[in-house]
């Protein structure tokens, strides 16, 4: 009975901790919004952001759609050899990319490079007092360290998304025209003629959704870790996992909205 009551209790204990986290998450959320419009905006460092999420974020999102591309093309090939080949395979990889694979995979790359360095940046400051410091010199932590990535990330995700679209869109011409032998002019004339305004737009949102996502759970695991090194290890840990599942779902969230 001792054992019963001892499992319950833990299990209790964990959902009242789990639901006051999503409380505070809201509450950091929204407190990190609101500065975003707030002057002074710190340029430099948004800046700085950009370029760190936007520009070394190109080479990972570049390769991951590039051969998903190339594997999508493949495979869909493989599956529709009784069809007309040449344009069910461009069709199936343009859609594919442009509505799912491609915001999909470059929020996870985001998510597992740059979710991970706010992560532990923000945690490293916070368990070092520098946040702190910074408080009692009158700056405001959530507006010079939480908004500047928030807008960057914001920014940067529908720029990397476009990219990673027409990479991965390039990765499956290439399996198509250099190993299935279709005709480049007939896969590019497919391709252009499937290509629809609600695919890009739904891919943008979720995009933006992403960045947001990413920026805002990565910057509350780390503006609340403690325990020293242990908890930056703890706080960049759960900001990918955290940012990944909420990636994950959101994506689900939005197709239905757009097509359901």
């Amino acid at each position: 009975m001792k054992v019963i009551i001892n499992i319950v209790g833990s299990i209790g204990h964990k959902s009242l901790k789990f639901i006051a986290h999503i409380g505070n998450f809201f509450l950091f959320c929204l407190s990190a919004i609101s500065w975003i419009f707030r002057p002074p905006w710190y340029f430099k460092k948004i800046i700085f952001q950009v370029v760190d999420i936007g520009y070394f974020s190109l080479p990972v999102v570049g390769l991951t759609t590039f051969f998903s591309g190339m594997v999508l093309a493949l495979q869909t090939y493989n599956g529709f050899t009784e069809f007309n080949s040449e344009t069910t395979v461009a069709r199936v990889v343009l859609t594919s990319i442009t509505r799912e694979l491609g915001p999909v995979l470059t929020g996870l790359m985001v998510a597992g490079r740059i979710g991970a360095k706010m992560a532990a940046e923000i945690a490293t400051m916070k368990v070092t007092e520098q946040i702190d410091a910074l408080s009692t010199l009158g700056t405001r932590p959530l507006q010079y360290l939480i908004a500047p990535k928030i807008i960057a990330s914001v920014l940067c995700l529908p720029f990397l998304v476009f990219i990673g679209n027409t990479i991965g869109i390039l990765g499956g011409y290439t399996i198509a025209v250099f190993k299935l032998d279709f005709n480049p002019d007939l896969y590019l004339y497919a391709t252009i003629d499937n290509l629809q305004w609600i695919d890009l737009i739904q891919g943008s949102v979720k995009a933006a959704t992403f960045g947001l996502i990413i920026s805002m759970v990565s910057c509350y695991f780390g503006f609340n870790a403690s325990k020293g090194a242990e908890g930056v290890g703890y706080a960049t840990t759960a900001s990918v996992v955290v940012s990944s599942v909420m990636i994950l779902t959101s994506t689900y969230i939005i197709t239905a909205l757009f097509f359901g």
